[in-house]
């Protein structure tokens, strides 16, 4: 067992974990602990976020839920929802994560089984400190089509394409938003407050659909 702990994410490190005993500890230990599990054919990591992790992870959810709104698209936000499938060996609990393409078949849902429901089609995962497992590799296994990802330093966008992940300057599910634009975003969030970002962000994001749309016409 390895333990690494730091004022971003401590986490646990366990070899030789079964399948069946990777779900178990599911079991055991609710959807309402403070740590997230991912699982990698038999690597299970544990790990706990702090401040530094989880800050950022509100920040964008907040960025989703604007783009949503002023692009008048819905989504299901599935938040920390365990993603896995058993055929793979593989499962994750991302930071957070949303149905957007697929939200129509997920709409009512009140459990989700991947092995018959389809995958949420963007996550956002924030790994401040390197992770044990390779995480890429869980979220082609379960098909995310879409992943962005920070590292405390480095903002990436990534599609799914034939089963790798590519880098990308545009998100998939909100084309109008790049990730120099979210990266700059990050680097406001330090020394501005998080309403006057947000409010900032909802600006420039009217400003440019209103500019699409003069281009229309």
């Amino acid at each position: 067992m390895l333990v690494k702990s730091t004022p971003a994410e401590q986490r646990t490190v366990l070899h030789n974990v079964s399948w069946e005993t990777f779900e178990a500890l599911l079991r055991d230990t609710g959807e309402d602990r403070g740590s997230r599990f991912a699982y990698d054919c038999g690597v299970l990591e544990i790990m706990t976020p702090h401040f530094e992790h989880e800050n950022p992870k509100i920040q964008f959810d907040r960025f989703i839920l604007v783009l949503a709104e002023e692009l008048g698209i819905e989504i299901i936000s599935a938040g920390s929802t365990t993603l896995k499938r058993r055929i793979a060996k593989r499962g994750i609990e991302p930071d957070t994560c949303y149905y957007i393409q697929n939200e129509p078949a997920i709409r009512g849902k009140e459990t989700l089984d991947l092995e018959n429901d389809p995958p949420p089609d963007l996550a956002i995962e924030i790994d401040i400190t390197s992770s044990s497992v390779n995480k890429l590799g869980i979220y082609s296994a379960l098909s995310i089509t879409e992943l962005w990802r920070y590292d405390g330093q480095n903002f990436k966008f990534y599609q799914l394409v034939e089963g790798q992940y590519v880098e990308c300057k545009f998100s998939i599910a909100f084309p109008i938003v790049s990730v120099s634009e979210i990266s700059r975003l990050i680097e406001q969030s330090k020394s501005i407050g998080e309403i006057d970002l947000l409010r900032s962000f909802r600006t420039n994001v009217r400003e440019k659909l209103k500019f699409l749309a003069s281009c229309l016409y």
